[in-house]
Parts: C-alpha cells; structure tokens; sequence
C-alpha cells in the first residue's frame, strides 16, 4: 500500500521536520516525504532535508512580512502537486496560508502551535502564556484556515508551567511534546482516521 506522501513547509531549523523524519525512518510513521519547502534560503530545515536526501526547495516569499505573494504561493502549490503530496504538513512555516493552497488542499493541511489553543495565538505563545500567568499551556495540532491559528484544533498536549520557568525553559519543554504530538497525528491522517 501506498504510503502517505507529505509535503513539509518551514521557515527555521526544523525541529519538528526532524522529528517527523525520524518517526519515519524508525518505522513509527508510515508516510515518506515527498518535498520540503521554505521560504527562507538558509533554513535549517532545508539543510537537514538535504542531509536526508529530500527534495528540498527554496521559494522566495515576495515582499510581505507575514504571507506570501501570489506566484510563490503558487510555485509552492506546483512543487506540492509534482510530489504527488496528500497532506501538508506545516513545521515552523512563518506565513499566512492563503487560497490557492487552502482550496487545493482542503482539511489536507495542518499546523502545530505552541500553546493549548484558542489561547495565545500568534507569534512566541510561550512568552504570552507566561505574561499572563497561566499555570499551564502546551501545543495543538489543528487544520489550517484562513485565520491565525484558528482552524479546527485536531490534537492538543499539555504541560505545566512552573514559577521558577524562563522563557527558554518553557519553551523546551513545549518543542518535546511537540516532537512526541506532531508525528502521532499524521499517524493518525496515515491510517485513514483523520
């Protein structure tokens, strides 16, 4: 049987990409990376894509901060569709997702955020949940939509926050759980539950 074929979008140094590729390489997860796309030239997680002997592919983003422009949006739509992919799999992607990529791949895309959703949206949640003084946050896996960690929340793992926490510290802890959470959803898309 067929194995599910991933695309994996990120902008940073691909700790999640690491730890899914790593799930597959054990046989944990039954999918293969079709390609890995990001929109900065020198990320990690095309460096460690490389290292794996993965396609991997830079797409320059255009001129906006916080999406992408049309053609790139589209050049990654084409890379996407030529690796046959089935579910894209954000990891680190630092862009809003926009059409044509929701409408082509609908519930076929996914994000992990780290905080327990719909709290702290947006950009470093671990140092929101920690201005606000919460004793607990984590990380989600939800769909993407067309809002900012909005989409429908699939999954969630929770840790504590503990007084004596630096950001770094907290943060730490978020990446592990995310690194057990990510691998075991897209097991879940693999095996046809999702």
């Amino acid at each position: 049987m067929a194995k599910l074929k991933l695309g994996i979008l990120g902008s940073g140094k691909g700790s999640n990409f690491r730890s899914i590729a790593d799930a597959i390489k054990v046989g944990a997860l039954d999918a293969e990376v079709g390609v890995v796309i990001s929109d900065v030239e020198t990320a990690g997680i095309l460096s460690l894509a490389r290292e794996r002997k993965m396609r991997a592919e830079f797409v320059a983003p255009g001129k906006f901060k916080t999406k992408l422009e049309p053609e790139a949006e589209e050049r990654i739509l084409t890379l996407l569709r030529e690796a046959g992919v089935e579910l894209v799999v954000l990891a680190g992607w630092m862009r809003m997702i926009k059409a044509p990529l929701l409408d082509a791949f609908p519930r076929r895309i996914i994000n992990i955020h780290p905080s327990l959703l719909p709290a702290f949206p947006g950009l470093e949640a671990w140092k929101q949940a920690l201005v606000a003084g919460a004793t607990e946050t984590g990380c989600t896996v939800h769909y993407v939509d067309t809002g900012m960690d909005t989409g429908e929340v699939l999954a969630q793992s929770r840790v504590p926050i503990f007084p004596s926490d630096t950001p770094e510290e907290l943060h730490a802890r978020i990446q592990n759980a995310e690194h057990e959470l990510y691998p075991a959803v897209i097991g879940e898309f693999a095996r046809g539950l999702k």
